[in-house]
């Protein structure tokens, strides 16, 4: 879906999957959105990404 694309394909979780995890568990970090969902942790690719959603989201 072009609206929510896969950001973690390790895991495949989309944007909102983690957008979601930002906003129920508050997280401020990668690693807090490591440690709440596994995102970011398997292979590190989507760090930056998860990164920029971060930024928004807490902006």
């Amino acid at each position: 879906m072009a609206d929510d694309p896969v950001i973690c394909t390790c895991l495949d979780l989309t944007r909102n999957d983690i957008i979601e995890a930002i906003n129920q568990y508050g997280c401020k970090t990668t690693d807090d959105v490591a440690d709440a969902i596994e995102a970011g942790a398997v292979c590190g690719s989507c760090i930056d990404d998860i990164q920029e959603i971060l930024d928004e989201v807490n902006s």
